[in-house]
């Protein structure tokens, strides 16, 4: 195997490694976000965590965050609760960090 070789099966590893931490951590955020909105909701124990299973399966949807964001905009709604489209956003966007963190702590 040459150098070259060598270098772009690193790469497609690297690759293949990054892509398998997002898909982690997407997955990660979502549940934490359902037991978010599970506990805005007054759920808790199998009630919550069920939640937040539909959460995570929401994202198989499309591409990108927005199924997520939308089955969660829907049901705050749906539940008179209120949170801005903001509130949510922020809130994705600081349990993806928490997700990383937890992720790499494991690994």
């Amino acid at each position: 195997m040459s150098g070259f070789d060598k270098r772009q099966e690193g790469f497609e590893s690297k690759f293949a490694h990054d892509e398998e931490l997002k898909f982690k951590a997407t997955a990660r955020r979502n549940k934490l976000l359902g037991l978010w909105a599970a506990e805005k909701f007054g759920m808790s124990g199998d009630e919550a965590a069920e939640y937040a299973k539909s959460v995570v399966k929401s994202d198989f949807e499309e591409p990108g965050d927005e199924d997520v964001f939308r089955k969660v905009r829907a049901d705050f709604d749906e539940q008179n609760v209120e949170q801005s489209d903001h509130q949510i956003r922020r809130t994705m966007d600081e349990l993806m960090g928490t997700a990383i963190k937890q992720i790499q702590s494991e690994g």
